[in-house]
């Protein structure tokens, strides 16, 4: 039996995602039985950015004011640099993500994504990793900010950068099959 079977999980993203920081979590997470659904600011579909470069795009399953955190065991957050910066500026990804943390559901972020838990401001006292030049962005925020391939505190689980995927993924599957 599949360590996530019967998990569902909320993956909430914009355009500018990076590439292999959302498709290499969805792979691994329905390769243990998950169900993944993305989750965006606007329906149809959203583009990836594959390093500085415009690449593929994901269907979206639900914009965030239509989603509830209630249907889901679990949130992930790509990195990429446009969309974070999107992300955290939107009322109802800061509400939804707001709520994984008030019912202390799993939530795992990486390379950029924890810029928007700064704005959910669930960031105080926790420890934590990120790309490196978030790192000052999240200490000031309250973080304990470590250079580290992967860091679980609580209910997050954070990592650096897309060489750090196959340790991030194996977390998050850990993690998220705990919900």
């Amino acid at each position: 039996m599949s360590s996530l079977k019967d998990k569902k999980i909320a993956v909430l993203a914009a355009d500018g995602y990076e590439q292999s920081e959302l498709e290499s979590p969805v792979d691994a997470l329905k390769s243990e039985g998950a169900t993944v659904e993305i989750i965006s600011l606007k329906s149809g579909e959203i583009k990836a950015m594959k390093g500085h470069e415009w690449s593929n795009s994901v269907a979206v399953d639900k914009t965030v004011s239509e989603a509830k955190e209630s249907d889901y065991d679990a949130l992930l957050l790509p990195g990429g640099v446009l969309n974070p910066d999107a992300v955290r500026d939107d009322k109802d990804a800061i509400k939804f993500v707001k709520d994984f943390f008030s019912k202390n559901k799993p939530v795992a972020a990486i390379c950029h994504g924890p810029q928007t838990l700064i704005n959910a401001a669930v960031v105080n006292g926790v420890k934590m990793t990120s790309f490196k030049a978030v790192s000052k962005d999240l200490q000031n925020a309250g973080a304990n900010w470590v250079d580290e391939e992967v860091v679980t505190d609580g209910n997050l689980t954070t990592s650096r950068k897309p060489e750090d995927l196959p340790a991030f993924n194996k977390r998050i599957v850990e993690e998220f099959g705990k919900a």
